[in-house]
């Protein structure tokens, strides 16, 4: 798992997303120190700064990353397109985007503890990826867990992605398909991670 040690609003300031991406309900008002608007910004800055955006929302490190990117980059497709893709298939991001944590990282704690199962089977390592069809469920022994059930009850109003379909009271989850460009709503763009790795 990658760590970030610094504060997680300070380190979504830098990279210029909201922390509501992250599932987080706060908002930073603090002004940036500094005059640093006017200094100009390599081509190289800006490849990398969405390559870290990336790997700081999913929380991946760099030798997963780019793994990801090599298996996007022999897949039919956008390269970007299809990173994006095979991240938001990650288990742990899954079990945040059916509303089962509050949290990517919360999310990732749960499936480490062995809480989820995949087609009857359980499955305890955050980065095992989706497939469409695949049906993810709460273990019979995890279901009267408090941390998903208040989970559920803060994430009521948020809408679950149309690749996916939720039962909240099996409390569980089906990949109807996998997730389309238009349906990641994380804020990058994502053909300069392209051309950042393909120098």
């Amino acid at each position: 798992m990658a760590r970030y040690r610094e504060p997680v609003l300070k380190r979504c300031r830098y990279l210029g997303i909201s922390p509501t991406v992250l599932g987080m309900d706060k908002e930073s008002h603090r002004k940036q120190a500094g005059a640093k608007h006017n200094k100009k910004v390599s081509e190289y800055a800006v490849q990398l700064k969405e390559k870290q955006k990336l790997k700081f929302v999913y929380g991946v490190g760099e030798r997963q990353f780019r793994k990801y990117f090599d298996m996007a980059s022999n897949t039919k497709g956008k390269t970007g397109e299809v990173l994006l893709q095979i991240l938001e298939s990650r288990l742990d991001n899954v079990v945040f985007r059916l509303g089962f944590a509050k949290t990517r990282p919360q999310a990732r704690m749960l499936v480490t503890h062995g809480t989820f199962e995949v087609n009857g089977h359980k499955v305890d390592i955050p980065s095992y990826l989706i497939k469409a069809g695949d049906v993810i469920s709460v273990r019979e022994i995890r279901k009267d867990n408090g941390a998903i059930k208040q989970s559920i009850e803060e994430n009521a109003g948020r809408l679950v992605p149309q690749w996916l379909e939720k039962d909240v009271e099996k409390l569980s989850g089906k990949v109807v398909r996998l997730s389309s460009r238009e349906e990641i709503d994380i804020p990058v763009e994502e053909h300069l991670i392209v051309e950042l790795y393909s120098k």
